[in-house]
């Protein structure tokens, strides 16, 4: 995310259009989806602490390299983000599977929680870093120079703190929900074990598990929005700063990045709030509805979407509502994650909770926040080009462009509510022998 705490900054060095700058998550998103599953496979077979640790320093060593590209190889910065992708990937996806074998049931399920809710909180510090160090510097190339420190941090506390060989759990000790509720009963010996199925016959079982196709749907546009905000909303806010008469054009070579700080903090502080306060309203409401989490999941797209649409609407006008509406957008969005989750959990059978989770990363990433900042980005040329090239025209143009989100977030609050009728004879289906 520190890319885009500095976009603006970007976008200006090496000359990008709207659809051009898009592409920069574009890039990142789809190296980091079509690595996951291998490192998935190597995760599975060999040293899991060794390859965290490869690919944490092969992130740091590519996020220092990039910033010493010159605006007239703009496609090695491209390059450079597919492959910070790639290094990402590794992270994200052996850790989990190391905390899940390092803590027993009880402690397993806080630090899982502490790992999710810390997701949003590394996006906002990436933004307010970024930002921070473009303005102490004057520069905007040391943002880049500067977190491959936290990298190194970090690859310094795994080789410390984290044991080289982790005994890997049984699923039943994995099958533990972000509510804490274990959802399957440990194996008991004696009981024959259901047999092994393809992977082909676990992919044909969950198309027809309807609650786990439509929240997966519901996540993907959750993430095409998360995506399109966590692009554009900073350069969305100047352009309408600068409409407004207050902040003048950015023509110097270090601009302004005082949103791009606003805009971290809120996504730190609504990641927090919304995915603590998504885990604690399922885990109240299951109590008196079993059709709980979907509908929670339905009701927070909504008012995120009609949140994002006002903070459109009254950009022009008021920076501070702007900011006021989009942070209650986030935080709805925020709700959600903890309790998607949960609901795979239990509407998919052990056996098939990996494949049925790779699957949902793969198109939730896919269809969602790895096109999203790209489409927002070639509607704003579109608009562009058959209009004046003017300032207005410019905030217009994203203005516009950028309703798509809450179009997309109505749709989310469908899927969502589609699985609402579904989800009991699911969970039942899967509890099932």
């Amino acid at each position: 995310m520190r890319c885009l705490g500095i976009l603006l900054d970007i976008q200006k060095y090496f000359k990008l259009s709207d659809g051009d700058t898009g592409l920069l998550q574009t890039v990142f998103i789809l190296c980091y989806m079509l690595a996951a599953p291998i490192f998935g496979y190597l995760g599975d077979r060999y040293s899991r602490k060794i390859i965290l640790g490869a690919g944490i320093f092969f992130w740091s060593s590519v996020t220092l390299g990039s910033s010493f590209i010159s605006e007239l190889h703009y496609w090695i910065f491209f390059l450079s983000r597919g492959l910070v992708g790639v290094g990402s990937a590794s992270y994200s996806t052996i850790a989990p599977t190391i905390i899940a074998d390092l803590f027993e049931e009880g402690k397993r399920t806080t630090m899982l929680s502490i790992f999710y809710i810390f997701i949003p909180v590394g996006s906002g510090l990436g933004y307010v870093l970024a930002a921070g160090m473009a303005d102490v510097t004057g520069d905007w190339h040391w943002a880049f120079r500067i977190t491959p420190c936290m990298g190194g941090l970090a690859l310094v506390l795994l080789i410390l703190l984290v044991p080289h060989r982790i005994q890997r759990r049984t699923a039943a000790h994995r099958a533990l929900s972000i509510s804490g509720t274990i959802r399957v009963a440990a194996e008991k010996p004696r009981v024959q074990r259901t047999a092994k199925t393809t992977w082909c016959q676990d992919v044909i079982s969950l198309a027809k598990n309807w609650s786990f196709i439509w929240s997966s749907l519901g996540l993907t546009a959750m993430a095409f929005v998360t995506g399109a905000l966590g692009m554009w909303v900073p350069l969305f806010l100047y352009r309408a700063q600068v409409v407004q008469g207050i902040v003048s054009p950015c023509l110097q070579e270090s601009c302004n990045s005082s949103n791009s700080l606003i805009f971290g903090g809120i996504t730190i502080g609504t990641g927090i709030l919304g995915v603590i306060a998504g885990a604690e309203a399922a885990r109240r409401l299951r109590k008196i509805n079993n059709k709980a989490d979907p509908l929670i999941c339905a009701t927070s797209m909504f008012v995120s979407a009609v949140c994002l649409y006002i903070a459109l609407m009254v950009a022009q006008t008021s920076i501070l509502s702007t900011f006021i509406f989009i942070a209650f957008g986030e935080l709805f969005l925020s709700v959600n994650w903890a309790v998607v989750t949960d609901i795979l959990l239990y509407v998919v059978t052990p056996r098939r909770q990996s494949t049925a989770i790779a699957l949902q990363i793969l198109v939730s990433h896919l269809l969602g926040d790895a096109g999203s900042p790209y489409l927002i980005g070639i509607i704003s040329n579109a608009i562009q080009a058959k209009n004046a090239h003017t300032l207005q025209w410019s905030f217009w143009s994203m203005q516009y462009s950028f309703i798509v989100c809450a179009f997309v977030g109505v749709f989310g609050g469908g899927f969502f509510l589609l699985t609402s009728f579904c989800i009991e004879e699911d969970r039942k289906e899967a509890q099932r022998p």
